[in-house]
């Protein structure tokens, strides 16, 4: 009876575990919504990384207009940003922007995204996680090193 009963324990203790999954981030617009998967995923030290480079979400957004994104707790427990490209009123594209650094001190499960114009046009968002490690730039500054990174590509037709 021992020997039935250990290999049936394993199994059902087994089917317990929880998969392990990439967290995904929700950007929301104009009464839209869509939950993105990362298009990179690494380990804490930004190596073994998983590449999906399909993983981009899309939304309309029209311009002037505030993106919300919600962040599971796993991102608002670490070190991440929002980066975001767009043009100004006259379609001329502008230099990339980056929200501040949130951090585990200060948890933060959602960023609203306003342009610094009511005529911008966003184009694109990336929400970046970053992990343990840091290198050096050319200037000699030191940047963390993206983990994971969540990208929403703009559909801007009116």
């Amino acid at each position: 009876m021992r020997r039935v009963l250990l290999p049936l324990s394993l199994l059902v203790l087994a089917g317990c575990a929880a998969p392990a999954t990439e967290p995904e981030v929700t950007f929301y617009a104009d009464g839209r919504v869509v939950n993105v998967k990362p298009t990179q995923y690494c380990d804490v030290q930004s190596e073994n990384c998983d590449v999906d480079p399909a993983a981009v979400g899309v939304l309309r957004v029209r311009p002037g207009k505030p993106v919300q994104i919600s962040v599971p707790g796993e991102l608002a427990d670490s070190a991440w940003s929002v980066k975001f490209t767009y043009r100004d009123g006259r379609g001329q594209p502008q230099e990339p922007l980056r929200s501040k650094l949130f951090t585990e001190r200060d948890p933060r499960y959602a960023y609203t995204l306003v342009l610094p114009n009511p005529d911008d046009q966003l184009e694109s968002v990336e929400v970046q996680q970053y992990g343990a490690r840091i290198e050096t730039s050319t200037t000699g500054a030191f940047d963390f090193v993206a983990r994971g990174t969540w990208v929403l590509s703009v559909d801007d037709r009116v």
